[in-house]
């Protein structure tokens, strides 16, 4: 009897599977180059990893969120800076989707493998001129910008009326337009290469620009051509996911390498088996509980968001304000869950060449990202639900 034909979907997770042990090898490699090696972005190339969902027009799958997030959380197990740069640089193939088309013909009208950066931070100095706008700045955290030809850069439009607001927007630029300062020196997350980009006096057409208005009410320009519902998805509930989801898939490969680490190991000081350390077995068992808990409450909201964007229906503002909490929650639970695992193992946690030590520093490392910092979110969480203005607009 012929076995049964795998999904795409399965085909992807278990090309993820067969990666994760090739990832550990290079992991020292990584780190010591600070940025992923060409055979960890050729492997995932072939496997089709940064297409789970880029449009189909420009040969992707178009495949539901909760796929691309489960093969990010797969290779985590195996190194989280790879995991990073994929959850961050395949998900501008998706936000590339939502700018009008011809934004997507210079970026995939000769290549549909090519690569996009980005640096969200709001610091670009932005001057109208005809047919779009002069651009100039210096961005910092470009993850993966040496495999990348064309760059995200975030700026405020000043308005060209007095007393309107400004305009923040995506702004795409090639690589001839900008330097990328190699600065990546950091301990954790080392193989991102996560460097600055600077630009000057460069000229970005109108339709290369992206407001963060129309990502916000799931109606971009590129929905004219890319008519998959997965392209009606609210854009910042969907990219803070890429910068927390590789620390729910890291933490479970902690886990594994964690019993496997301690499940004979015993003290050096007084003799006892670490397995039968009560703070052991609990920081064990916290951590199981934190990596079901965030893979539940992110499945469960990209349930909710994928049946409003087939059905056409608005997610309710408290909706998305909750899941915006709910995303930049996971950094803070996976590095508490890790951290009282580090501590159960002792003194020989602190050796680099440790199983856990890596993972440590990368999901502390994950856990700075602006937007896995939980306070500024479930504060305006919980003015809203008191009856306060809602403060937040990325979602």
């Amino acid at each position: 009897m012929n076995a049964p034909q795998l999904t795409q979907a399965e085909q992807l997770y278990k090309a993820a599977r067969n990666l994760v042990p090739a990832l550990r090898e290079r992991a020292t490699e990584t780190a010591r180059l600070g940025h992923l090696p060409a055979a960890t972005i050729d492997a995932m190339q072939q496997a089709g990893f940064f297409r789970i969902m880029q449009p189909a027009r420009y040969g992707g799958f178009e495949l539901d969120p909760e796929v691309f997030f489960k093969v990010q959380m797969i290779l985590a197990g195996g190194c989280m800076s790879t995991a990073w740069v994929l959850g961050v640089v395949a998900i501008h193939n998706w936000q590339l989707g939502l700018f009008e088309d011809r934004a997507q013909q210079d970026v995939w009208g000769e290549d549909d493998a090519t690569l996009i950066s980005s640096s969200y931070m709001p610091v670009g100095k932005v001057k109208h001129v005809e047919g779009g706008y002069r651009l100039s700045g210096h961005w910092g955290f470009s993850s993966g910008s040496k495999h990348c030809k064309w760059a995200f850069l975030g700026a405020m439009v000043p308005p060209k009326n007095a007393g309107d607001a400004p305009d923040y927007r995506t702004f795409l630029v090639p690589i001839s337009d900008y330097n990328i300062v190699d600065n990546w020196n950091v301990s954790g997350l080392e193989g991102t290469g996560s460097h600055d980009i600077v630009v000057e006096d460069a000229f970005v057409p109108e339709y290369r620009t992206h407001r963060s208005l129309h990502g916000f009410e799931c109606n971009s320009p590129g929905n004219a051509v890319n008519t998959h519902y997965i392209f009606r998805l609210p854009f910042g509930q969907i990219f803070v996911r890429a910068v927390s989801s590789s620390s729910i898939g890291c933490l479970q490969g902690v886990i594994d390498n964690y019993i496997a680490v301690n499940k004979d190991r015993v003290g050096l000081n007084d003799g006892n088996k670490i397995a039968t350390d009560p703070d052991a077995q609990m920081a064990l068992a916290e951590a199981v509980s934190a990596v079901d808990e965030c893979q539940t409450i992110m499945f469960r909201n990209f349930d909710t968001m994928v049946a409003a964007a087939k059905s056409g229906a608005t997610l309710p503002m408290d909706e998305r304000i909750k899941m915006r909490f709910d995303a930049a929650l996971v950094a803070r639970k996976c590095t508490a869950a890790i951290n009282l695992m580090f501590i159960s193992c002792g003194a020989q946690g602190i050796f680099r060449d440790h199983p856990l030590n890596r993972a440590w520093l990368d999901i502390n490392a994950g856990r700075t990202h602006v937007a896995n910092n939980p306070f500024k979110f479930g504060r305006n969480l919980g003015g809203t639900m008191m009856g306060g203005a809602n403060h937040d607009f990325f979602l």
